[in-house]
């Protein structure tokens, strides 16, 4: 079976993700980042919200538990970007993602993200649906 390719997501750089010199400050990668792994779960049928109405013990997220990122080059006002998402690895509770922030096709940001699974809170094992639907 080959892997699915990563997923894309489009951002533009506002004023509000750059420094004073118009050029983005390093915590809004995170936040571009963020949005991207959340797009490629919905992609994939994984609906976050839908956790918050669930019952306790059923209320199930996805936490950053590490995450490792190398700035190559910055991204300045007006940019428009692509957040590539996928999944290299699922294990029980946890999965590991690699994401790349690009400029047409330029690579900005290298990042290797862990994530893992809680309910209410705890750590769980990823529920069979969504490691399902997350390799294939």
């Amino acid at each position: 079976m080959t892997a699915p390719s990563p997923h894309a997501f489009p951002v533009r750089v506002y004023y509000e993700d750059t420094d004073f010199s118009g050029v983005v400050y390093h915590a809004s990668y995170l936040r571009f980042m963020e949005r991207g792994r959340t797009e490629m779960l919905r992609a994939r049928g994984v609906a976050q919200g839908a956790s918050l109405t669930a019952e306790p013990g059923e209320r199930f997220g996805f936490a950053v538990r590490a995450m490792t990122i190398d700035f190559r080059r910055p991204a300045r006002m007006d940019d428009m970007l692509t957040i590539e998402t996928e999944v290299v690895e699922i294990g029980g509770a946890s999965m590991e993602l690699a994401q790349r922030v690009k400029r047409g096709d330029e690579l900005l940001i290298d990042a290797t993200v862990r994530i893992a699974c809680v309910v209410d809170g705890r750590p769980c094992r990823i529920p069979a649906a969504i490691r399902d639907s997350l390799s294939s």
